[in-house]
């Protein structure tokens, strides 16, 4: 995330060539709407290890993908990053624009990053598993 906690630095983070692109995109068309998430996404994305969609390997969280994650010591939760026209917490489907989208994008399983709240608490999130999505769901989106 964009807020820097001191003494902790953001783990290394990779995203397909083309998930990046419309990423990219969907930040610059947000910047004047909700500058917040725009900054907070467009962090992500400029830290990002970038590959050619062929040679992602499985298990980085991509859009679609589905991730058992902790945040500080809560009971471990289960949710797929999508873009923001899907979202719906009721189905298990966050939005790569929200704090917690935009923390899982990149990362694989064992992996944590930190940052702080809008209301200035440090949390960390951990990624615990990465699943790819079921078919059906990967191709409505």
């Amino acid at each position: 995330m964009t807020s820097k906690t001191k003494g902790s630095r953001r783990p290394a983070i990779t995203i397909a060539r083309s998930e990046h692109a419309r990423l990219s995109n969907l930040a610059d068309m947000l910047a004047a709407r909700d500058p917040h998430a725009a900054e907070q996404l467009a962090a992500e994305l400029d830290r990002a290890k970038i590959l050619d969609d062929a040679r992602m390997a499985p298990g980085i969280m991509r859009m679609g993908s589905i991730a058992e994650f902790r945040i500080d010591d809560e009971p471990a939760q289960i949710a797929e990053l999508v873009f923001p026209k899907d979202a719906d917490i009721s189905r298990k489907r966050i939005s790569v624009l929200t704090p917690v989208g935009a923390a899982l994008l990149g990362l694989s399983a064992g992996q944590s990053i930190e940052w702080a709240a809008r209301d200035g608490r440090v949390r960390r999130l951990t990624v615990v598993s990465v699943h790819a999505a079921a078919p059906e769901t990967a191709s409505a989106s």
